[in-house]
């Protein structure tokens, strides 16, 4: 059996225990987004506030190695910008795990686009899964 922190890619205590806490409080765009997904509608499971290693993702599918994020206003920033992009090259190079961005307003305004990408970026993903076997 495999341990939960393989599952969690090896993520701290610290990290696991604020992932449960943000799972209690999840923002409006996180709320809508799991409406849309949580009960198998795309054919996979998602994981919400899911641990990976050093961050937690907002979302995340197993199957696909999928990540997908909902990111707020901070996110803007330039630094911010930076270092989202650091961290989904870190987790693509270490992990083979690809990050999906929407912002807040894009999963609000228009959910259905949101979940079509999504479908596409599972599609690619299982595509590429079964090739690497």
């Amino acid at each position: 059996m495999k341990s939960v922190y393989s599952m969690y890619f090896n993520a701290s205590d610290m990290v696991i225990k604020l992932a449960r806490e943000l799972r209690l409080h999840p923002t409006e765009a996180e709320k809508t987004l799991w409406r849309a997904i949580n009960k198998g509608q795309l054919g996979l499971k998602f994981r919400r506030q899911h641990p990976i290693y050093n961050f937690i993702a907002d979302f995340y599918c197993h199957e696909a190695r999928l990540i997908v994020e909902v990111d707020g206003g901070y996110h803007k920033s330039r630094i911010q910008r930076e270092r989202d992009e650091s961290r989904s090259a870190e987790v693509a190079l270490v992990y083979d795990l690809k990050v999906i961005r929407f912002t807040n307003e894009e999963v609000l305004s228009n959910t259905n686009a949101v979940v079509s990408r999504l479908k596409t970026a599972l599609s690619e993903r299982m595509k590429n899964q079964l090739g690497n076997n």
